[in-house]
């Protein structure tokens, strides 16, 4: 695989996103789902308040402690399903620069996770497991951190037989590695990114990582929310390399603002009512990503 990488690399091929989807994007139900995300972020009378508007009851609320992680749990009797929606963090900055982010091999799950991400997820998972209802579809969502940690939790409710509908996540960082990627990709997995939020790209490919393959992968289906009704899907090789060369930019005020979540409900809003999926060409330079080769485009 990593040679079939290497050629990519080599010779600059072009990825680029089919304009046809079999199964259209039900945006409004993202949309519900940037709503139960950005919930995670306030107190629990406005989450019991948001939770009934949309016909749940709150099932748990809860801060886990020394980790200063806030999720909680969503149950609708009449649909029998239930939603767990994590926090991510306050400060952007703190997640890039404080994330431990050490792929380690975890017990639970059977393959290499995000050392943070899966800590948090166990604690979660241990709490919540009483909450939960067997015969109920299970859903997770969350923003930046929250929707990593979700998708571990899904990871883990999946190997333990719970019945996972669909993880839907904004602005979330990578995961886990190839092999946990390929494992996991029968999960119906929603990844919705800006083209200028830079979270979603880290943790980098580490160079060093390269032989062994232990590099982090994303999996899941990466839906770019582009301007007005646009947005393009990229899954895999096509996903993993959209900004290979984004890696080695500053952060800017526009990397900020596009990872907030006001800016991914603006842009869920304007694919409500009409919503038209475009091609998105990325001219592939491996090299870039490890600081040499030739400056990577992307064409929209």
């Amino acid at each position: 695989m990593f040679r079939a990488l290497v050629m990519f690399g080599v010779f600059g091929i072009s990825v680029s996103a089919s304009g046809t989807e079999k199964d259209p994007i039900d945006f409004s139900q993202l949309k519900n789902y940037a709503i139960f995300s950005e919930a995670a972020y306030l107190p629990r009378s406005r989450v019991d308040e948001i939770s009934q508007s949309h016909q749940y009851s709150l099932t748990h609320y809860n801060d886990v402690p020394g980790l200063a992680v806030s999720y909680y749990l969503l149950t609708n009797d009449k649909t029998k399903s239930q939603i767990i929606a994590v926090r991510g963090t306050f400060n952007i900055e703190n997640t890039l620069l404080d994330m431990d982010a050490k792929l380690v091999t975890d017990p639970h799950a059977g393959v290499r996770l995000h050392r943070g991400f899966s800590t948090a997820a166990e604690r979660i998972y241990r709490e919540v497991k009483s909450f939960l209802k067997p015969d109920y579809t299970i859903s997770g969502a969350g923003h930046s951190l929250g929707g990593a940690v979700s998708l571990v939790l899904a990871m883990y409710l999946d190997l333990d037989q719970f019945k996972i509908e669909k993880v839907v996540t904004f602005g979330q960082p990578k995961v886990t590695n190839i092999a946990g990627a390929a494992k996991f990709e029968h999960l119906n997995v929603y990844r919705l990114v800006t083209p200028d939020d830079l979270v979603p790209l880290v943790p980098p490919i580490d160079p060093m990582d390269i032989n062994d393959l232990d590099i982090y992968w994303h999996l899941g289906k990466e839906v770019i929310l582009l301007a007005d009704t646009r947005y393009a899907i990229l899954e895999g090789v096509a996903s993993m390399l959209r900004v290979a060369n984004f890696t080695q930019q500053p952060i800017t005020e526009s990397n900020l603002q596009n990872h907030q979540m006001a800016r991914y409900v603006s842009l869920l809003d304007s694919k409500i009512h009409a919503a038209n999926l475009v091609p998105f060409e990325i001219d592939l330079n491996l090299f870039n990503l490890f600081g040499g080769g030739t400056e990577t485009q992307i064409h929209q």
